[in-house]
């Protein structure tokens, strides 16, 4: 299998993008259940490997139980802003193999962000469009260099599916 190469800076570069997504759409979470604080240790988490570069397995517990949090809420919007939190703080443990599997991992806290607005806008398909555009915005070069070393994703199905393809066709831009 082929294998792509992910520095350390690309890892922090990647994380740091992600917080910044993700962290917009927190409020929708913890609207719905205040006293859960998974998903915003989650951010903390990647926040904290940002600054210190390290992955631990604090980070990674702290992902999933972001991701164990989407599960116990019972709101969409809230669900995948959850998500878009436990994916954010798994970046740094992405596997350089040249996959779509990857990518996806990479570009996950982007799209469960703009989903979780779109959700919360009532399935507004244009307010997920235009999170989208602010994410492909503020993707740092480096973001966009290690997005550009995986393989390109297929347009799905699937309104996830397109919000992928409409980020990663972008940032390759």
């Amino acid at each position: 299998m082929n294998q792509v190469t992910i520095s350390e800076e690309d890892r922090r570069a990647l994380g740091l993008w992600a917080a910044d997504c993700v962290e917009r759409v927190l409020p929708l979470f913890e609207a719905k259940a205040p006293s859960d604080i998974r998903p915003r240790e989650a951010i903390e988490g990647i926040r904290a490997f940002v600054r210190d570069g390290k992955r631990t397995g604090r980070l990674r517990a702290v992902a999933w139980a972001a991701l164990a949090a989407a599960r116990d809420v019972d709101d969409p919007a809230a669900t995948a802003a959850a998500r878009a939190a436990g994916y954010a703080a798994a970046t740094p443990y992405i596997h350089p193999l040249a996959t779509p599997h990857q990518s996806r991992h990479a570009l996950a806290p982007a799209v469960y962000e703009a989903r979780a607005s779109e959700l919360a806008a009532g399935d507004d398909a244009a307010v997920g469009d235009r999170e989208i555009q602010r994410a492909i915005s503020h993707a740092s070069p480096e973001v966009r260099e290690l997005v550009r070393r995986m393989p390109p994703r297929a347009p799905g199905r699937s309104r996830l599916d397109t919000l992928y393809y409409e980020l990663d066709s972008a940032l390759r831009g």
